[in-house]
């Protein structure tokens, strides 16, 4: 049971491209929830700044803060590690921020089964269709047709993990999308549990894979 003068965390996760940054970035100007900045080994896109979307350390620094146990979860993705520093999370969390994080099936996993005494609330975000994923993969700043081809084959085993999540929202339209991840935070903030159209989410997650 968590305190209520302490923050919550919310996890939002995807397969890559989907829109979770987006969405995770907008939560937090809208709602002064405090972005978990990852520790991570993968080179800085062109429009990415160290220490605001990401904090960049090579692969040995990055083993040394596993080593020491510093992360709260961590994960080796696309040949790249990501990790959420343990105390920055907790210092905040204490101080009654909420927290908001943009990580994969595999850190959301960590967290959980930490058990920890903060509310966590877990939130998928799927594309409204395979090709508008392979699109926008296309469209960032450095990626090529083999990175976005190299991650459309992850999706299909990323994607499976949707039903581990609280609530799971298709990204067809970005202002819907933020309103309906609100509304289901609010809601669980005040410990009122909402449902989500399961059937719907697993036909259109068939659809996906084909």
């Amino acid at each position: 049971m968590s305190d209520n003068n302490e923050g919550i965390i919310v996890i939002l996760s995807s397969p890559s491209g989907a829109g979770k940054t987006s969405l995770v970035k907008e939560i937090s100007l809208k709602n002064n929830y405090s972005i978990s900045i990852s520790h991570t080994t993968r080179k800085p896109r062109a429009n990415e700044i160290d220490g605001i979307d990401y904090f960049f350390i090579n692969q040995e620094e990055f083993e040394k803060l596993i080593h020491k146990k510093k992360f709260l979860e961590h994960a080796k993705v696309f040949s790249n590690y990501y990790g959420s520093s343990k105390d920055v999370v907790f210092e905040k969390l204490d101080k009654g921020q909420n927290i908001i994080f943009d990580i994969d099936w595999q850190g959301t996993e960590q967290i959980k089964e930490k058990k920890l005494q903060y509310k966590i609330i877990t939130i998928f975000i799927l594309p409204p269709s395979r090709k508008e994923l392979f699109n926008r993969l296309l469209n960032r700043d450095i990626e090529d047709e083999k990175n976005a081809m190299e991650r459309m084959k992850q999706f299909d085993k990323d994607v499976v993990h949707w039903k581990n999540y609280d609530l799971v929202v298709i990204n067809d339209d970005f202002n819907m999308c933020y309103e309906k991840i609100i509304k289901y935070i609010n809601s669980r903030k005040n410990n009122i549990l909402e449902n989500y159209d399961k059937k719907e989410i697993s036909k259109h997650v068939l659809e996906l894979l084909k």
